[in-house]
């Protein structure tokens, strides 16, 4: 269980929504953290990659030669 403090308005629009679709708060809070969390957990996995990537001193390459060496191209 999780308890979370809103802001006024964040909280009256999600009552005026819950009220207007007879649905709970809860549904739309958890719809949010769904959306949400996935969103930001593709942002933390792809930082973590790219510092991955920067400390090991690999060197970068462009698409185009990216395509030459898998063969991809025209």
């Amino acid at each position: 269980m999780l308890t979370i403090r809103l802001p006024a308005e964040l909280e009256s629009r999600l009552a005026v929504l819950a009220e207007t679709t007879k649905r709970p708060k809860s549904f739309y809070v958890r719809e949010a953290l769904e959306r949400s969390l996935a969103d930001m957990e593709d942002v933390y996995l792809a930082e973590a990659a790219l510092e991955r990537f920067r400390a090991s001193g690999e060197k970068a390459v462009t698409l185009e030669e990216m395509e030459r060496r898998l063969d991809l191209g025209d």
